[in-house]
């Protein structure tokens, strides 16, 4: 068994080039190839589009959030729920436009791939 204690890691900066508004990372090294990210999300922010080689689970633990699957609607997610991103489904995920969210995004041994940042169009869509 292996304890992994958040606090004994600092947030950091999402990468401006990849996510849109405000949002802090914390990265939580666990088991060889797994790493669970801490994001939190201001109001708005949100990740640009991407996808990843294997499946991820995001897990909300505070807030209101959103997650859109390309070419499908707008997924509404609050503090408790659960949601599983299959491998090379193009997708963003964020905060409400209203609310703080925070999630821990679970990734076993998967690569990302980055693409254009949502517009203000698609994330004013929900």
């Amino acid at each position: 068994m292996n304890r992994f204690l958040a606090q004994d890691v600092a947030f950091e900066p999402a990468d401006p080039k990849n996510f849109v508004g405000n949002a802090r990372v914390k990265r939580l090294r666990m088991a060889e190839g797994t790493v669970v990210f801490l994001v939190e999300f201001d109001p708005g922010g949100r990740t640009n589009w991407h996808a990843h080689s294997a499946p991820q689970l995001l897990l909300v633990n505070e807030g209101r959030g959103l997650v859109q699957k390309w070419g499908e609607p707008i997924v509404e997610l609050t503090a408790g729920d659960a949601i599983t991103i299959e491998p090379n489904e193009k997708h963003w995920h964020g905060a409400a436009p209203s609310a703080r969210m925070a999630h821990f995004a679970v990734n076993l041994n998967l690569t990302t791939k980055w693409f254009e940042p949502v517009s203000d169009d698609q994330y004013c869509a929900s």
